[in-house]
């Protein structure tokens, strides 16, 4: 997908947000600041705090972005990849040290190193193509996370590695700049990063923020809304980046076992989590185990709660949610067992 169109059905997908919430906006008067980052739309809004609040959290966005952006050359992770070896700043040495304890978790099912296989699919570039079979065996030879090597700041890489920590990154600068505004006196907020949601509190009227699911099959609908309060709301889909070729779709969630785009029966999952991070990677990790893995893995943990969309239209709610997920009555909707 062009990156217009992914900021056009971002911006979509913002305003779907924005209308649910519309006939209950609190009276409190917001500020509230959108612009573009991490290849992607972003909107604060906060309610109260310092007066410098709002720029402070754009600030740390922007900070966090040079730190960790896998194409700008100058970022720790862009020198790590290309030297083999580096000194990271505090931040994204923390970030990668948690997320390859998360690789080790879900088994592989997220995998930092995966860049040189994305980057082949043309989902780095624009410039998409299908890789040729013996150049994706070629390249998964160079995935695995746990031959990355962190000593204190310092990372490295076996030959022909590189990492891309974009499936954390957003919910790892959600959690940043949570802590951050509480800091500075924001009890209220709502912090919308592309897919990506996290609430600060609950609304200054008391009441629980909702956030819509969206429909993978209609850009313009969703499955149902979620009622949340300090949670990070976390969504990755199949339609949110991908390219067709002889009538076959190609997204950008790659199967690290297969090097090929993940074809689990599922087109998307939603995590609600306190931890962004957590959310931003189980997202992904589920949607490669598919709909029968991730419903293990939630009986295994119980420390979040997910929706699962299927390919067929079918959605299965966890247990947790059951009381603060609305369905939009578009689709039957089955609880896991507890």
């Amino acid at each position: 997908m062009s990156k217009p169109r992914l900021l056009r059905a971002l911006s979509a997908a913002l305003a779907l947000c924005l209308a649910l919430c519309a006939g209950c906006a609190p009276k409190q008067e917001p500020e509230t600041d959108t612009f573009t980052a991490m290849d992607t739309v972003m909107t604060l809004t906060l309610y109260g705090g310092e007066p410098d609040a709002l720029a402070a959290a754009k600030d740390r966005v922007l900070e966090l972005e040079s730190r960790l952006s896998v194409t700008d050359p100058n970022s720790d992770v862009s020198v790590l990849n290309r030297e083999g070896t580096a000194v990271l700043a505090p931040d994204t040495a923390e970030l990668l040290r948690r997320a390859l304890e998360l690789c080790a978790q879900v088994d592989g099912a997220l995998d930092v190193t995966i860049y040189p296989v994305v980057k082949a699919w043309g989902f780095t570039t624009g410039d998409y193509t299908v890789p040729d079979g013996a150049v994706i065996a070629d390249l998964l030879t160079r995935v695995d996370y746990t031959r990355v090597r962190l000593e204190g700041d310092t990372a490295s890489l076996p030959a022909g590695a590189e990492i891309d920590l974009g499936a954390v990154a957003k919910g790892w600068t959600g959690d940043q700049l949570a802590a951050l505004l509480r800091e500075k006196g924001v009890e209220s907020a709502l912090l919308e990063l592309g897919g990506n949601i996290h609430t600060v509190g609950s609304k200054p009227d008391g009441s629980d923020w909702r956030v819509a699911v969206r429909d993978p099959a209609d850009p313009e609908g969703y499955i149902g809304v979620v009622s949340v309060a300090d949670k990070a709301v976390v969504t990755s889909g199949g339609y949110e980046r991908y390219f067709e070729e002889a009538g076959v779709r190609y997204w950008h969630i790659m199967d690290p076992k297969t090097g090929a785009p993940v074809r689990s029966g599922l087109a998307s999952v939603t995590v609600v989590a306190d931890s962004g991070l957590y959310a931003d990677a189980l997202s992904t990790a589920l949607f490669v185990m598919g709909r029968d893995g991730a419903l293990d893995y939630w009986r295994a943990h119980r420390d979040f709660e997910a929706v699962l969309v299927a390919e067929d239209g079918s959605v299965t709610v966890t247990a947790g949610l059951e009381k603060s997920f609305t369905p939009s009555g578009k689709r039957v909707l089955t609880a896991a067992d507890p």
